[in-house]
């Protein structure tokens, strides 16, 4: 798979970000110490923006910037052949070169470059909210390659918008079983219950995820009304 093969199984843009939330949540529930989360997400990333992240821990990455404009995915595997590193220090022909005016700004990012300004990018698509499906540069692949980009490593839960996808993940990486019905319900942005955190970690409470939910953006039940509140019908 390359990034031509992900610009036509990427959902639309207000179904990936609903995708990328649920990801950073289950993440958080799953695993309480941030430095070992795989999925984030930063609902106040900038003004008027939000961020998706995905980082592996041993290099690969990959950032989805969510703005007005549309949505911009940059993808980074440190092994691809079309690196930077693998390219005299410049990504790879065709990667970015095409990247509309709007989402610019993105690519010259301090926090997509490297130490030397260069944009740590082995894959880039972009939708901007007047189009039909998401585009990417027109790229002369490797040959001899089965994921010369990275696409198929980075985007895997991405382009599988499914909860059994993200389960299987999940009890691989994690280690753990994953209840695949706790999973459903977080895919569906369904608000956060006790129960619901417990079936995934019986470690964590809804107090402990207070922060991720509202850095994610995550929905929350409504306020109880008073008489709830006091134990009265």
């Amino acid at each position: 798979m390359t990034v031509h093969d992900a610009a036509r199984r990427l959902p639309p843009i207000a179904d990936l970000r609903q995708l990328c939330r649920a990801l950073a949540m289950l993440d958080a529930i799953l695993s309480p110490d941030r430095e070992g989360r795989y999925h984030s997400f930063d609902a106040g990333w900038a003004d008027g923006e939000e961020m998706a992240s995905m980082r592996n821990g041993l290099g690969d990455e990959y950032s989805i910037v969510f703005s007005a404009a549309g949505a911009c995915v940059r993808g980074f595997d440190r092994e691809a052949p079309m690196s930077p590193y693998n390219n005299d220090g410049e990504p790879w022909p065709g990667v970015i070169d095409e990247v509309p005016e709007v989402f610019e700004p993105f690519v010259a990012e301090p926090a997509f470059t490297d130490e030397d300004d260069v944009p740590v990018v082995t894959a880039c698509l972009w939708r901007e909210v007047t189009d039909d499906r998401w585009r990417h540069g027109a790229i002369d692949f490797p040959t001899g390659r089965y994921d010369p980009d990275g696409a198929a490593g980075l985007f895997e839960l991405l382009v599988d918008p499914s909860p059994e996808a993200f389960q299987r993940f999940a009890e691989e990486y994690y280690e753990v079983p994953v209840d695949l019905e706790a999973v459903r319900a977080v895919y569906a942005l369904q608000p956060l219950s006790q129960q619901l955190v417990s079936s995934l970690n019986a470690e964590v409470t809804l107090a402990d995820l207070a922060g991720d939910i509202a850095g994610i953006g995550y929905p929350q039940s409504a306020p109880a009304a008073e008489g709830d509140r006091n134990g009265q019908g």
